[in-house]
C-alpha cells in the first residue's frame, strides 16, 4: 500500500529550503576555491559527512551497510559519485557556479533517456519526449550564449561547462545504478554512506595527482566548509531522504526545478558573475524541458483533474 502524501504547505517549505541550499553548493565552493581547489574541499566534506553519518546510524543502532547484497552496486555509486564531483570541482575552474549548476541539474534527462531504454515501465510519453528536446536545445543555446571570461580558467570556459555537464550525466547513470540494484532496497543512509565515503577516498588522491592540495584557511574557507558539511552533506540530504520516503516522489521532482533558477540567482548576487541573455534563455529551456520530463505523472494527473470536473 502506497503511504506516501502529495505535497502540502510543510513539505513545499522544505522543498523550497533544500533547493536553496542545493543551488548554494557551487557557489560555496566556486566563492573559496581561491583558497582551496574545489575538488578537496568535496573530499573533506564528504569524510567529515560521513563522520556524522554513521555516528547517526550507531545511535540508532542501525546497520551500517550490508555488503554481501550491496558492495557490487556501492561501489559503481561510489565510482560515479566520485565522477561527478571530480567533473564539477574541475568544472569550477573555468566556468560560473551559475553555469555549473544548471548543467548539473540536467542530470534527471539522463536518467530518463537511459531507463526508457532499459525498462519497459520507464518508457516516456510524447510530452516527456518534448521535454528531452526542450531541455536538450537549451543546453546548446547555454553554450553558445557564453561569452569570454566567465571563467577563471585560462580562456576554457566551454570545457567548464562541458564537465558540467558530465558531472549531471554522472549523477544521471547513479540514479539509474541505485534504482536497478540492490540499492533500492536498503535504507536511503546506506547508500549516501556509499557515496560519501567513495568521495573521500577517490577524491584524495586525485587531488593529489592534480597539484591542488594546497590551502590556506580563511573565514570564506571555514564558512564555506561548514556548509558543505553539516548543512547540504548531512543535514539537506537525510531531510531529502525523508520527503522521499513520506511523499510523493513525482510531486517532489517537480519542485527540484527551483535548484538551477536559485544557482543562478545567487552566482549573480554573491559572487557578481555575469549572466549572458544567451544563457538565460538556455538556462529557462533546460528548466522546462526537466518539468515535463520529472513531472510528467504529476502534469498528466492534473490534465486528467481539469477534463474531468464538472463544468458549471
Amino acid at each position: 500500500m502506497n503511504t506516501r502524501k502529495p505535497l502540502d504547505a510543510k513539505a513545499t517549505s522544505l522543498m523550497v529550503g533544500l533547493c536553496f541550499c542545493f543551488g548554494l553548493q557551487q557557489v560555496a565552493l566556486k566563492a573559496a576555491a581561491q583558497d582551496m581547489a574545489p575538488i578537496l574541499q568535496i573530499a573533506l566534506r564528504s569524510a567529515l559527512a560521513a563522520v556524522l553519518v554513521v555516528a547517526l546510524m550507531l545511535s540508532r543502532r542501525e546497520r551500517l551497510v550490508q555488503l554481501a547484497q550491496t558492495w557490487k552496486p556501492g561501489l559503481a555509486v561510489a565510482v560515479l559519485f566520485f565522477l561527478e564531483y571530480l567533473f564539477l570541482g574541475q568544472a569550477l575552474r573555468y566556468t560560473s557556479a551559475s553555469r555549473s549548476v544548471v548543467f548539473l541539474y540536467t542530470s534527471p534527462i539522463f536518467t530518463a533517456l537511459i531507463l526508457h531504454f532499459m525498462e519497459t515501465s520507464e518508457r516516456m510519453e510524447p510530452l516527456q519526449w518534448v521535454g528531452i528536446l526542450l531541455a536538450f536545445g537549451g543546453i546548446g543555446t547555454a553554450f553558445l550564449g557564453h561569452s569570454a571570461g566567465a571563467g577563471q580558467g585560462a580562456g576554457l570556459p566551454l570545457l567548464g561547462d562541458a564537465l558540467a555537464l558530465l558531472a549531471g550525466a554522472s549523477w544521471g547513470v547513479t540514479t539509474v545504478v541505485i534504482r536497478m540494484s540492490s540499492l533500492a532496497r536498503v535504507p536511503a543512509k546506506q547508500t549516501l554512506l556509499y557515496q560519501l565515503v567513495g568521495a573521500c577516498v577517490f577524491l584524495l588522491p586525485m587531488a593529489v595527482l592534480l597539484h591542488q592540495t594546497a590551502f590556506t584557511i580563511t573565514p570564506i574557507l571555514l564558512l564555506s566548509l561548514g556548509y558543505q558539511v553539516f548543512i547540504l552533506s548531512f543535514i539537506a540530504f537525510l531531510l531529502w531522504f525523508w520527503l522521499l520516503r513520506h511523499y510523493q516522489a513525482s510531486r517532489i521532482g517537480v519542485l527540484s526545478f527551483m535548484t538551477p533558477l536559485f544557482g543562478v540567482v545567487l552566482g549573480a548576487v554573491l559572487l557578481h558573475e555575469p549572466v549572458e541573455p544567451g544563457f538565460v534563455t538556455g538556462a529557462i529551456l533546460v528548466v522546462a524541458g526537466l518539468v515535463l520530463v520529472s513531472g510528467y505523472g504529476w502534469i498528466s494527473q492534473s490534465l486528467k483533474k481539469v477534463r474531468t470536473a464538472p463544468k458549471r
